[in-house]
């Protein structure tokens, strides 16, 4: 019988050269009848090769001391990994083919927000990317290229409420969507439609005290500014002391602490939230625990700063005394492996989100502390 079907399958296909459409209906017609008969029935004549799989067949896991481990969970890379989709979906995409799914391109900062989802910021696509794998949903949200268009999304915070704030560092500006995407406004958006900071990287929000933190990379500082973007102060200037900064970039808000990638001092400085020196972890050079292209920054639930080193592709790991505790990751493309990485983040269960750039991907890693 499925003999049959598959022979009168092609007799079909010969009969219906001129029209895609009836023949993709009559298949999938086809293939009804055959899965009527036969539950496991496949339809090798339409059946496309099973991509293999990119994850490992044996997970990889660092041991640490004190009963700790770093154990890696995976990476996302493009919009079909959080579909879901029913039988009869997956059917259709048998035959007539699957839809054009978005792959990240260039991706360069990563975080998530309250519901799980993750947002990746893409400049090579010039957008940002939303992966909601509870759901198995997929958003990518842009803004047209006009005098307020989101020409280069550089990093990425959400708030309480899970806005999402995205820096442009090409425009000068900082764009504000709704958590479902949709534009609300622009900050730093001047007359002309120049923007007002030099070149904005790093940002972080403070919903509780109502404060949005933005790097202006090429001023050389940290501004604050309250959620409608009026500036109520800064802090820093170009320097190599304590609480100064040579081409500041990445920022993250942790507990009490402000982290900054303090990047052509090839440190990182962790500040107050009033600007306030507090320590730091680093110096110049391509040793273990040294820097020399550090990017993004992280901290554990036990105090532990992660500063992703783009220079020898790793993540390394400090202490609150700037002792390296360990580093994961080598060049390459393997899991667990990177090559040009950027943003980093970690979430309140210790998932460690590090953004793979050059392999277009975000890979996952899941941190266990000790046991309490």
């Amino acid at each position: 019988m499925v003999q049959f079907l598959l022979i009168s399958a092609d007799k079909l296909h010969r009969r219906q050269k001129g029209s895609g459409t009836a023949f993709v209906a009559s298949s999938l017609w086809w293939c009804l009848c055959a899965l009527a008969v036969n539950p496991l029935f496949v339809p090798v004549a339409l059946a496309r090769p099973r991509a293999k799989s990119a994850e490992p067949a044996m997970v990889p896991e660092l041991e640490l001391t004190g009963g700790r481990k770093l154990l890696y969970k995976g990476s996302i890379s493009s919009q079909k990994q959080v579909r879901g989709g029913s039988f009869w979906g997956r059917l259709l995409d048998v035959v007539a083919g699957e839809p054009d799914y978005h792959d990240l391109i260039t991706p360069y900062d990563v975080v998530t927000d309250s519901r799980g989802r993750i947002l990746v910021t893409d400049p090579g696509a010039g957008g940002i990317d939303i992966f909601d794998f509870a759901r198995h949903k997929f958003k990518f949200i842009s803004r047209e290229k006009d005098k307020d268009g989101l020409a280069s999304p550089q990093c990425v915070a959400v708030d309480a409420a899970d806005n999402i704030y995205v820096t442009d560092s090409y425009s000068g500006k900082i764009f504000v969507f709704d958590a479902n995407g949709k534009f609300r406004r622009v900050i730093g958006s001047l007359k002309g439609g120049e923007g007002y900071f030099k070149r904005p990287t790093g940002i972080a929000v403070d919903s509780k005290a109502q404060r949005i933190y933005v790097t202006d990379t090429l001023r050389h500082k940290i501004f604050v500014l309250d959620m409608e973007g009026h500036i109520l102060q800064d802090f820093g200037h170009r320097g190599t002391g304590p609480g100064e900064f040579n081409y500041p970039t990445e920022l993250r808000l942790e507990g009490k602490d402000l982290l900054v990638v303090d990047a052509m001092n090839f440190r990182v400085q962790v500040l107050d939230r009033a600007g306030n020196f507090e320590y730091m972890v680093g110096s110049r050079g391509d040793a273990s625990g040294q820097m020399f292209r550090p990017k993004g920054i992280g901290m554990d639930s036990e105090g532990h700063l992660y500063v992703v080193e783009g220079l020898s592709d790793t993540v390394q790991v400090f202490d609150r005394q700037g002792r390296l505790l360990y580093y994961f990751g080598q060049p390459g493309t393997g899991f667990g492996e990177f090559q040009l990485p950027t943003g980093l983040f970690i979430d309140r269960e210790d998932y460690v989100y590090v953004v793979d750039s050059y392999d277009r991907r975000v890979e996952v890693f899941q941190y266990f502390g000790v046991e309490r």
